[in-house]
């Protein structure tokens, strides 16, 4: 297996920066495109645990929608083969300045790179 091949890294770099793009722009549409259409997605989120996609996609649907620019440091993507691959991030709220982290396993299903797991949680502070 081929960890970080830059071709597939570039692909993944792309639908993860696409995914942020709609996060705070609260695009809820590519949001829901980009998480896997399937009862096996889970997010766990600051305050809920979600499981399956249309669970997901109810959130995203009804969540508060103030708070969301914030900046990213320390994204790391690792793919893992040309199907799978894991994006890690700090972010830091530009609004109220809080900080917290997000995990994404991303895999390449037919209709392009989608989140197939996430975990987001904010740090004390």
């Amino acid at each position: 297996m081929e960890i970080n091949r830059p071709d597939v890294v570039a692909e993944v770099t792309a639908a993860f920066e696409r995914y942020e793009q709609a996060l705070v722009n609260n695009d809820v549409a590519t949001l829901d495109e980009l998480f896997w259409q399937s009862p096996h997605t889970i997010r766990y989120g600051a305050t809920e645990n979600l499981y399956s996609y249309e669970a997901i996609a109810a959130f995203r649907a009804s969540r508060p929608t103030g708070d969301l620019r914030r900046a990213l440091r320390n994204t790391v993507i690792t793919t893992y083969g040309s199907d799978f691959a894991t994006a890690n991030t700090e972010f830091r709220r530009t609004s109220s300045g809080k900080t917290g982290r997000q995990s994404q396993a991303w895999l390449r299903t037919p209709a392009g790179w989608r989140v197939v797991c996430a975990h987001v949680s904010l740090l004390g502070g």
